[in-house]
């Protein structure tokens, strides 16, 4: 991640000048955006993920901030550091009921540079919280099926940040993750935020909860279910995927209020 970061920041964020000292021209991101850009902002309005499509493989990255002057960068989770044409960012850090200003910005593979012009969008207010507390972010992790590599650990999967992602290595429907509460919590929802790849794969589409290795719930749709029981010990399983390093990025267990 680091890697992609340093990349668009020293080839777009600097002068961008030529061997014989000349700044090159800055094309606009529209050339090559085929769809997008989109904003999905969580509902706690304190995260959102940008999407967008280019006609070519590029390394993107996206300046964002409260003012025109930005301030602060995001690049995508894809694996490599590579470029690709499927691009997701997730944006992590914000405030609620704030509108942010941002800007595409990247280099594609035909090794020219490309500069949207700069948007804006809102988050949405607090009071569009789920209710309860994510009992998740206190949680540990006590079993997992695979690891895709340290940087893809399990525990990425409740740190309450999107940004960062459990990948298996290789799962696919076979992927759960077993986590441990740590006291008997009474439960009204949860919630599994897929990752995925930009070719489609390690997509999870439909997901089940085991708790204290009893009492099965679902399959659920990606995404938040309203669910009640009584448990301490919770086992996510991916139920059908579209194959690969299946894994989240979030894992959510909230706590009646």
């Amino acid at each position: 991640m680091a890697r992609l970061v340093l990349l668009v920041a020293v080839v777009v964020g600097s002068a961008c000048q030529d061997a014989g000292g000349e700044a090159e021209e800055v094309l606009d991101f529209t050339l090559i955006a085929e769809a997008g850009p989109t904003i999905e902002a969580s509902p706690a309005g304190t995260s959102a993920v940008l999407r967008v499509v280019t006609t070519i493989d590029a390394v993107c990255a996206v300046a964002f901030g409260e003012t025109e002057a930005l301030g602060r960068l995001a690049t995508d989770q894809e694996m490599g550091a590579g470029g690709h044409s499927e691009h997701e960012v997730p944006m992590t850090g914000l405030s609620p009921d704030t509108v942010y200003y941002y800007r595409l910005q990247g280099v594609g593979v035909d090794g020219r540079l490309y500069r949207s012009e700069i948007f804006t969008f809102r988050t949405p207010p607090p009071s569009e919280v789920l209710p309860g507390r994510n009992l998740a972010v206190d949680a540990d992790v006590v079993d997992v099926s695979s690891e895709f590599s340290e940087a893809f650990s399990a525990a990425n999967a409740i740190d309450g940040d999107p940004a960062t992602e459990w990948s298996t290595s290789g799962e696919g429907d076979d992927a759960y993750l077993v986590i441990d509460l740590g006291r008997q919590a009474d439960v009204v929802a949860v919630g599994f935020h897929t990752r995925s790849m930009s070719d489609g794969s390690a997509t999870t589409e439909t997901f089940t909860i085991t708790v204290d290795e009893a009492d099965a719930y679902g399959p659920f749709p990606v995404g938040r279910a309203d669910v009640s029981f009584i448990g301490r010990l919770i086992r996510f399983e991916v139920e059908t995927s579209t194959g690969g390093n299946t894994g989240a990025t979030e894992l959510e267990v909230f706590e009646g209020p």
